[in-house]
């Protein structure tokens, strides 16, 4: 969805660019900082580094030597993410995929905000039907889509609370929420770029 909206828009589509920007600016991936960090395997740091392997999510790389630091906190690569995403915005624009962008943009009247979501039942369904494999052939979900739903939707909502204290599924947050399960993805994608061109 992003991708195409980003396309229609004349605008960059922003997702993994985001992590290998801030790796870029701050000497490392993430996953390399919790990889040295006694807490990656606890609290936040254990949910960053399962964010980071997420498809969806795509937070980074793992396994590199530090040579000049061992800890780099999650605070300092979530700050750095900030300043991109406000750099992107002042820069002309671009589509943001997740990052907390609703929060760190929300005082923005540039910025149109979405949310796409679908009861949890039919996302998965939906997943399963996108999936090569057995899924597909069923339309079933197997354990496999039902666990990296689950973890992704976790690590997006534990990432969102712990640095900004808001719940993502808020939909305050947002102009518009889109139930992507019922409507069809270009269908989905004519609202959005409609919004955007109206904001």
């Amino acid at each position: 969805m992003g991708p195409a909206v980003a396309e229609r828009l004349g605008l960059p589509f922003i997702d993994r660019a985001i992590p290998e920007t801030v790796a870029g600016e701050i000497g490392c991936t993430l996953e390399e900082a919790l990889a040295h960090d006694g807490r990656a395997e606890r609290g936040i740091g254990r949910i960053l580094s399962g964010a980071a392997r997420l498809p969806n999510v795509a937070l980074g790389a793992m396994e590199v030597y530090l040579p000049d630091r061992t800890v780099v906190p999650p605070e300092e690569f979530v700050g750095h993410t900030e300043k991109l995403i406000t750099r992107t915005a002042d820069g002309g624009g671009g589509v943001l995929l997740g990052r907390a962008a609703a929060v760190v943009l929300a005082d923005r009247p540039d910025a149109l905000h979405v949310r796409l979501d679908g009861p949890r039942e039919r996302r998965l369904a939906l997943a399963a039907s996108e999936m090569p494999g057995p899924a597909v052939r069923s339309r079933a979900p197997g354990r496999d889509v039902e666990r990296m739903l689950d973890d992704n939707d976790r690590a997006r909502t534990a990432y969102v609370k712990h640095f900004y204290g808001a719940d993502p599924a808020d939909p305050r947050l947002y102009h518009l929420v889109i139930d992507t399960t019922r409507l069809p993805a270009p269908a989905a994608a004519d609202l959005i770029v409609t919004a955007a061109r109206a904001c």
